[in-house]
């Protein structure tokens, strides 16, 4: 049996602080979503101003990139590639960069997803947060 790193509270609650952190520095109004290795939702958090559509876009860009272990930004290459048969992929709804898997020793302990100004920002927010812990 293998035993495998997970996130805990604390390390979500220490992403999302310097996520927010990174962002208001920026004057950036984001959505900053947190998944666990399975996709599912363990923080959201929208600044002030930020889109109700990025309380959306964040986490579906969280799942993405952990149900694939990697950013999300390779699904939105492949597709602007012109790839777009890649569009109907299941269980994949956030192909656009700001996705970010949180990878210890080989396992991917889940992600951050981040919404609300362009796409290598969103991205920047969110490996500011995983950097919070070490990553």
């Amino acid at each position: 049996m293998k035993t495998k790193p997970t996130l805990e509270l604390s390390d979500v609650k220490a992403i999302a602080a310097a996520a927010e952190a990174e962002a208001l520095k920026n004057g950036w109004a984001v959505t900053i979503a947190i998944a666990d290795e399975g996709g599912h939702l363990l923080w959201l958090q929208r600044l002030d101003g930020a889109a109700p559509l990025s309380a959306h876009i964040a986490p579906a860009k969280a799942n993405t990139s952990v149900m694939g272990r990697r950013e999300s930004k390779g699904y939105e290459d492949v597709i602007n590639g012109g790839r777009t048969s890649f569009l109907s992929a299941p269980f994949i709804h956030g192909m656009l960069e700001g996705g970010v898997p949180i990878m210890k020793d080989g396992y991917c302990l889940g992600a951050v997803g981040v919404s609300g100004v362009k796409s290598n920002e969103d991205a920047q927010v969110a490996k500011a947060g995983i950097a919070a812990i070490g990553l």
